[in-house]
Parts: C-alpha cells; structure tokens; sequence
C-alpha cells in the first residue's frame, strides 16, 4: 500500500514504528544522524535508490511504502541521457593494448571539440556534448597511445582535458561510477604529464564523482587535501583551488557542519578577491559571483532557508561571464529548494519556471528539483500552482 506524505515523514513514522532513533537508523544504513534529520525535516530528499531501499530493509516495509509511488518512480528515476551508452563504450576501448582500432585524431580539432563540450555543459545543453564525447574520447586516446615522447606530454594534457569533460557530463546526468572512471583517467594523464594544476581539475572531478556515490568521506579527503597543498597564484591555478574550497564547503553543507561550510567559502572568497573578477579559467566559471552562487547552495542544504532566499535575491549574474546557463539556473534551483522547504509552492514553481527558462536541460537531469517536483505533486491544489503540471511533464516527471 502506497501511503501519503513527504517521504521524509514516512520515514519518521516507520522508524518510530520500529523503535529506533535517528542515530540508530542513519547507522545502520551508513548515514549520518545530520543526514537523516534533514530528510525527516524535508529539508533534503533521498536522491538515490539505493539508498531507499536500505532504509525500507532496515524498516520491514517496502520501498513503494516510502517513495510513495510505483518502484518505477521512485527517488533516482532519472531519465537517461541519450548517448551515455555510447560514452560508456568508448571508456572501455584502449589503444594502447588494441583494443580500438579509431586512428588518432589531429591534436587542434580535439581541442577545438573539447572546448565545444565544456561550452555545452556550461550552457546545460548536455545532450549535444554527449554526442560529441564518444569519439572524442577515442580519438584522444589512439593520440595519447600514438604520440611520438616529444609530442607525449601535450597529447596527455588534452586527454586530460577531454576525461575532466566527460567526468563533469556523466556527473551531472547521474551515473557515479562511470564519472569516477572518466575522473581517475584525468588524474592518471595529468600525473604522466606532471601538470599539477591539470591534476587540480581532476581531483576536483573525482571529489565530486565521490559526492555522487554518496562516499562523502572519500570526497572530502580528495577535495580539501588539494586544496591544501595546491599552490598557484595564477588566474587558473586561484580558480581551480577556489573550486575546490567550494565543493569542499557543499560537502561540509552535506554533513550540516555549518562552521567548516562557513570557513571553506571564506576562503574561497579569498582567492575570488585574490583573482578580482568573475572568469571561467578551466572552464571553472570561478569568481565571486560563483562564491556567491555557492552561498545559496550551502544555505539551502544546511535548511537555512530564508537565508538562502536573500542571498539569492542579492545575486546579479549578468557579472558572469557569457555562456554559464548552468551556473545561473543554480540560483534559481536553490531558491526553490529553499522555498520548498516553507511549502510555499507557488514560489517553488517560479523559481523552477525561472530556471528553465535560462538552461531547460538543467531541471531534467536535477534529482532535487525532480523530487521537488514530485513532493509538490503529492499535495497539489491546480489552482495556487497552476503551472506545476506542465513543468513537470517537461522536466521528465509526469507523462
């Protein structure tokens, strides 16, 4: 039987049922007591499947009991990216052992299209970069696999290039493990470059790689130990350690650790005051408004949520540099996250409105405007939230 509310109040309820505290079940399903209570808060949503499905074993109930709705539909049922087939083939073709027979592509068209691919991941258009990274990454593997020991070091620092692309799509659309991999590649060829700041955008891919699979532990160990012992005051070395402290502080937002979220975006601060504008070195889309993007994001998560909405308000993103859709859409996803967690729907629906209209793709590949989405639909009244029902068929939820 498939109950009603929140799943966060199933689990309160279910829990109580069974005697435990918010301690005893977050250990037992290898969360901690912060996380939990976020979810029973609403606050936060149980964005992964597997996740749901400890909670109900630990529970004795089932997992449509605490979704809600159909296995089919529940928490993780993202729609797939048309190509990430493809992509996943040519992470597992290697050259080198002849395993591909894809000549080598010229060095400057596959600059050319890596570039196009970081352009369309900023911009959220996320299907036309993955098109172009299948046989990109193939053709920059043969090059690697190919290259003369004089031209060696430069085919690493593309490959580098394209694995930091492909790890940043895959990430966004949702398979962890394949990210990871495209991740470890980028590490792998800027350690056989012996480019350190090329290994700084890695680090930051795997760290977030990690967040994904939900190893927030192995994510922030990764994060903060480079951001560290990363030094490089040049524009792009300041952007790659200030995008490290920034992931850093969304991992500390994720434990509810307000102090360390506090100091990781102070520091960020530092070196966005440090660099003095908003860039994209790196295609890292690093300055202050990005800082201050961040801000949103770490109060959102922490349910500090009307701190988040005047944060937000006092946000001009026309500072950004062209192109950064993704980036400015975020601002919009927070403030709805934040509003959500009032139940003020109506406002919630704006602001996802808002988003979509700056970067479509961005709330399609979400899981928490998905499961915002999907919570507000639960309790809809078609007459306060009269677009909520055509958002929702246009981000992939209802059909």
């Amino acid at each position: 039987m498939v109950t009603e509310g929140p799943i966060g109040e199933r689990i309160r309820i279910y829990r109580r049922r069974r005697g435990l505290s918010q301690r005893e079940l977050a250990e037992l399903v290898g969360r901690s007591e912060s996380w939990l209570s976020q979810v029973e808060r609403q606050i936060r949503s149980v964005d992964r499947l597997s996740v749901l499905i400890d909670i109900a074993r630990v529970l004795k109930t089932d997992v449509e009991t605490l979704a809600g709705n159909r296995l089919a539909h529940a928490p993780n049922g993202q729609p797939d990216l048309n190509g990430l087939e493809e992509i996943r083939g040519a992470l597992s073709a290697y050259p080198g052992l002849g395993l591909s027979e894809v000549p080598a592509g010229d060095l400057e068209e596959i600059e050319r299209l890596t570039a196009e691919v970081h352009r369309r991941y900023q911009a959220a258009d996320y299907g036309a970069a993955a098109s172009i990274l299948p046989s990109l990454i193939t053709t920059s593997d043969a090059m690697v696999a190919e290259a003369a020991p004089a031209a060696r070091r430069r085919a690493l620092e593309v490959q580098n290039h394209v694995y930091v692309a492909a790890a940043k799509l895959v990430t966004k659309t949702g398979d962890g493990q394949l990210a990871w991999i495209a991740a470890d590649r980028a590490v792998n060829a800027a350690l056989q470059a012996d480019t350190p700041t090329l290994g700084a955008a890695a680090a930051y891919q795997v760290a977030c790689a990690f967040l994904k699979l939900d190893q927030v532990e192995r994510a922030e160990q990764i994060a903060m130990t480079t951001a560290e012992n990363f030094a490089d005051d040049s524009p792009l070395g300041l952007s790659y350690q200030g995008a490290l402290f920034l992931i850093g502080s969304v991992i500390a937002g994720r434990r509810s650790d307000r102090s360390e979220a506090s100091d990781r975006l102070r520091r960020a601060q530092y070196l966005a005051d440090a660099l003095g504008h908003d860039g994209n070195y790196g295609w890292t889309a690093f300055g202050p408004t990005n800082v201050a993007i961040h801000r949103v994001s770490a109060a959102a998560e922490l349910g500090d949520s009307r701190q988040a909405i005047d944060l937000a308000e006092s946000i001009e993103t026309s500072n950004m540099p062209d192109g950064l859709q993704s980036r400015r859409a975020q601002v919009h996803i927070d403030t709805a996250w934040a509003y959500s967690q009032h139940r003020e729907d109506a406002a919630v629906v704006v602001n996802l409105m808002e988003a979509e209209r700056v970067a479509p793709q961005a709330l399609r590949y979400n899981v928490i405007v998905r499961e915002l989405l999907r919570e507000m639909l639960k309790r809809e009244r078609r007459s306060a939230t009269p677009g909520l029902r055509p958002l929702a068929k246009r981000a992939g939820v209802l059909h």
